[in-house]
């Protein structure tokens, strides 16, 4: 299913860069000078660099390569260390489909080749999805050169309950926001706030419908949670709850591994001062955390050091409106999960998430250099 929704966003991504390609456009500006035409062009970068991560590797792969090719740029694409092939594979339908040789070299390896990339004089733009650990490295690398970067990273984002909705609704965006994809998504709602009416029967059954979710090989259709991408990633996720339990927290369900399967888990009664609440686990674990109020909702929801994606779920017109421009954070929703995305929107996040937007008409912009131009018609008349 994974695999079929990555071709499918795929496709879309590149359909948008092609649109994007006739909407490379500048400006006139008027002039206070006599005869002076004003006019902005974008040119583009040169070369950039693109650095993908594990999780979507084609997808986020793809939609770096098509829109610096749309913006004239050459590209290099280092792919994840665990997920090369998918890499090569947008490599060779580059090639498959008529592109000019040395327009697009793929470039499988670890850090050091990472590093390589950022460091290349040649290299004037760095896309990058990953944690905020190796983005905050990216970019004080490639301060040194003055190159642009555009730096997708880690995420805690929160899904806001708010008592006056359906409570079976919120319990479904919780688990669909957490659970699809093992967790394994940078926009996971992997803490969620529930005003206090609520809270007690949604963690209730949250945790109930946690244990109802398969877990096994994710090539069989009823699959929900498949495996993460190593088993040493799931020691780390438990090591993490540990210390949750040990700090006051309730584990409801899960917990419990065996190789790369994690079940499902359910903590509840989290706050700020523990280590899960915010730390990013990328894994099938969500947080819970009481709010006395709306207003105590959106102080929790924006605790923490990541501000990439965020929802809200209310009936109420003036809480929805509050919370969508109150939230700190790059993507709001507003009665959905927090786990959305789509090729011609911006896409980044703030504080510890990121820098720049991916999507559309905003990687263009990116992607490109704005250049001023004048033209005088006549001679100017100076002052000496």
């Amino acid at each position: 299913g994974n695999a079929l929704y990555q071709v499918a966003y795929s496709i879309q991504s590149l359909r948008s860069a092609a649109g994007e390609c006739r909407r490379i456009v500048g400006e006139t500006i008027p002039s206070d000078i006599p005869g002076l035409l004003s006019i902005t062009v974008r040119e583009p970068l040169g070369v950039i660099a693109g650095i993908a991560p594990f999780n979507f590797p084609f997808v986020l792969a793809m939609n770096k390569v098509d829109k610096a090719i749309a913006a004239g740029n050459g590209f290099v694409l280092k792919p994840a260390d665990e997920t090369p092939i998918s890499g090569l594979l947008i490599g060779e339908i580059y090639e498959k489909a008529g592109a000019p040789k040395g327009l697009l070299n793929v470039v499988p390896g670890d850090a050091t080749t990472g590093s390589a990339l950022v460091s290349h004089p040649d290299v004037r733009m760095i896309c990058f999805t990953g944690s905020t650990r190796t983005g905050r490295r990216i970019a004080e690398a490639a301060a040194g050169g003055f190159k642009k970067t555009c730096l997708e990273m880690g995420g805690k984002s929160p899904l806001v309950v708010l008592a006056d909705v359906d409570l079976d609704y919120a319990v479904d965006t919780a688990a669909f926001g957490i659970f699809n994809h093992q967790g394994q998504v940078c926009m996971a709602s992997s803490r969620v706030v529930v005003e206090a009416p609520l809270y007690e029967e949604f963690c209730s059954k949250l945790a109930a419908k946690a244990e109802t979710l398969k877990v096994g090989d994710p090539s069989e259709p009823d699959t929900v949670v498949g495996p993460l991408i190593d088993p040493e990633q799931c020691e780390r996720i438990a090591a993490t709850v540990d210390s949750a339990r040990e700090a006051g927290a309730r584990v409801l369900t899960g917990n419990s591994f065996d190789g790369s399967y994690f079940r499902p888990t359910v903590i509840a009664d989290v706050t700020p001062a523990m280590q899960v609440y915010n730390e990013e686990m990328f894994g099938p674990v969500v947080c819970v955390s009481r709010a006395d109020d709306s207003e105590h909702a959106l102080a929790l929801a924006n605790t923490g050091h990541y501000g990439l994606s965020a929802a809200v779920l209310t009936s109420s017109v003036d809480h929805a409106m509050r919370f969508a421009r109150e939230l700190e954070s790059g993507a709001v929703h507003v009665n959905a999960t927090t786990s959305q995305c789509e090729p011609n929107v911006p896409f980044g996040g703030v504080k510890d998430s990121g820098l720049g937007r991916e999507g559309g008409r905003y990687s263009i912009e990116d992607m490109t250099e704005l250049k001023w131009i004048t033209i005088q018609q006549g001679q100017r008349a100076y002052p000496f």
